[in-house]
């Protein structure tokens, strides 16, 4: 064969696969209305696990080695139950449906606008996007009925919490009703033509800028400029035309602004992953068939041991606890509020004892929200 007809071939097969994967989804969506009508779990390891095992005994009949076959599965099956998450989710809450307006920072290429459309294409045909120049910005949107809804960067496994976005939570109306989170690959952009050893500036979001600090030390007579969001530093580089001037954020946003990349994988840890928030004005209710996280937050006091006594609540009922964060009241020096993810649904039993036990115990408590969780854990095969 040529190499034309071999290339054509292999596009005509990518269709197919396609239109398979499609058609699975619609089985998957189908699936989850059967689960619903029995009352049983959305996800059901065992099964991925047995499906896995047949299908890399097929692959291995095939020439296709089990590696290959795990990852492909691993994509596709975490596709499945976050889509029938999400309808099952629509369904209880009637939140599903023809569009949705959601504000997140920055514009078009951002880190949030991609992590919007990954998160919102599972629930609304169409998504009327309210980019931000902040984040007080965005929650405004939603607490005014500007926006349906809000997505917000809540932390990052290179650069730590969001400490702004905490103390936001602290005040707000809002709840927290999703979260997902998004795999981060910072890249050096610029105009074409550009070269990395003639870099005099730098422009990026100061969160970019923390995980990829390691990075930028190595730059030698570089300015650091701090932009809104990627996508404003994308728009700030192109409008310059300036080759010594240059952008951080992801390649996929880059283009969408002309930019090329220069350079890949900044940040300092290999893994940079960054976690989402999705907040409304109304809370939503969890399925019982999905696993929830509630986050709360807490003041215990000042007195030995207040802390200790509250996790030990958690412990007692069985809940296991996600995240503990500590952050600063604001006019009351040295005193510090608590922000705590457990996995548990506020509808448990367990979770509403808890609660009740932990406003006896200390000063004040107010749950942001229950929502479900996005932490789907692949499947593991045993080896054989």
């Amino acid at each position: 064969m040529e190499l034309d007809d071999i290339r054509q071939a292999i596009s005509s097969t990518d269709q197919q696969l396609l239109q398979l994967l499609a058609k699975r989804r619609e089985l998957a969506l189908a699936v989850a209305d059967a689960k619903l009508s029995q009352n049983k779990p959305i996800r059901d390891q065992q099964r991925e696990q047995e499906l896995l095992v047949s299908l890399i005994t097929q692959g291995k009949a095939l020439g296709i080695d089990a590696q290959y076959v795990t990852r492909i599965y691993h994509v596709i099956i975490e596709d499945s139950v976050l889509q029938q998450q999400a309808k099952v989710q629509g369904q209880l809450n009637g939140v599903n449906g023809p569009s949705v307006r959601v504000a997140f920072l920055g514009g078009q290429g951002s880190y949030s606008y991609w992590a919007t459309q990954k998160y919102f294409t599972r629930r609304a045909e169409r998504i009327i996007e309210l980019g931000c120049d902040s984040f007080n910005e965005i929650v405004q949107a939603v607490e005014t009925g500007h926006a349906d809804y809000a997505l917000l960067p809540i932390e990052n496994t290179s650069s730590g919490s969001i400490n702004e976005v905490f103390d936001l939570l602290q005040h707000t109306r809002l709840s927290i009703v999703g979260e997902l989170t998004h795999p981060i690959a910072h890249c050096l952009l610029g105009i074409a033509g550009a070269e990395l050893s003639k870099v005099r500036q730098v422009c990026a979001h100061p969160q970019v800028i923390a995980q990829c600090s390691q990075y930028l030390l190595g730059l030698s007579n570089v300015k650091i400029d701090y932009c809104d969001s990627s996508s404003a530093a994308f728009t700030k580089v192109k409008a310059l035309q300036d080759p010594t001037i240059i952008a951080i954020g992801g390649e996929e946003g880059g283009q969408l602004y002309g930019l090329e990349v220069l350079a890949r994988d900044l940040a300092n840890q290999k893994d940079n992953v960054s976690r989402f928030i999705v907040v409304a004005r109304k809370p939503v209710v969890v399925a019982k068939a999905i696993p929830a996280k509630t986050t709360f937050i807490m003041y215990t006091g000042q007195q030995p041991g207040a802390l200790v006594e509250a996790l030990l609540v958690l412990k007692q009922h069985g809940i296991s606890m996600a995240k503990l964060e500590s952050r600063p009241i604001p006019g009351n020096p040295w005193e510090e509020m608590f922000y705590v993810d457990v996995f548990a649904n506020l509808a448990d039993y367990a979770m509403t004892r808890a609660l009740e036990e932990l406003n006896n115990i200390t000063k004040f408590v107010k749950v942001l929200g229950c929502y479900p969780s996005e932490d789907i854990e692949p499947t593991q095969v045993i080896a054989g």
